[in-house]
């Protein structure tokens, strides 16, 4: 990551499947590793940019770890996330509140910074609704057709939906700024 930009007050949690890399074009070996997969469009765009303009990235997916060191280095976006969260060696899956305790951690966070992270998938039972049992804002990428778009019940409701992950960067954008101008109206009216 880039050290000289302005680091940004939001954090950002994102799944891979069919968030980041379409599942569809995911190819294993013969032990169930994802050897190749292609980016849904503008995902590595979206990762990239987010990184580049500041945003602390983790990945907080369901998997086993080869796979998305496979899939994200060869998609040229490794490297922009801080740290990565797999459920391989966490022993558990999203929505268990170990992935998301495991992300704060690796990130040196707190709950106190809870309220600043937001969490990007694409399956309303895992990752919406993990993120929403730990009090994380919750964005659904409703790109794929292979899960439900409607929630089964209020726990798998989102904070919010985007059809395309470059919506997501104008979303946290538009957070990121809204939090800013909170925090900067928070302290003027405590000093």
């Amino acid at each position: 990551m880039n050290g000289s930009k302005e680091e940004k007050r939001l954090i950002l949690f994102l799944d891979c499947g069919d968030t980041i890399i379409d599942e569809g074009t995911e190819v294993r070996d013969e032990n169930g590793i994802v050897v190749e997969g292609k980016v849904i469009p503008g995902a590595d765009v979206m990762v990239k940019t987010l990184a580049e303009r500041g945003y602390r990235l983790a990945l907080v997916a369901d998997g086993r770890a080869q796979s998305f060191v496979n899939l994200l280095t060869m998609n040229g976006v490794y490297d922009c996330f801080e740290t990565m969260i797999y459920s391989e060696p966490i022993k558990a899956e999203k929505p268990s509140p170990r992935m998301f305790k495991a992300a704060i951690g690796a990130m040196d966070l707190s709950e106190r910074d809870v309220g600043r992270i937001v969490m990007l998938g694409n399956n309303l039972s895992r990752d919406v609704k993990g993120a929403n049992a730990m009090g994380i804002t919750s964005v659904h990428l409703d790109w794929t057709p292979r899960y439900p778009k409607i929630p089964a019940d209020a726990s798998e409701a989102p904070t919010y939906t985007v059809s395309d992950p470059l919506e997501f960067v104008e979303l946290v954008e538009r957070l990121d700024a809204a939090l800013t101008a909170s925090e900067a109206g928070s302290a003027s009216t405590a000093s």
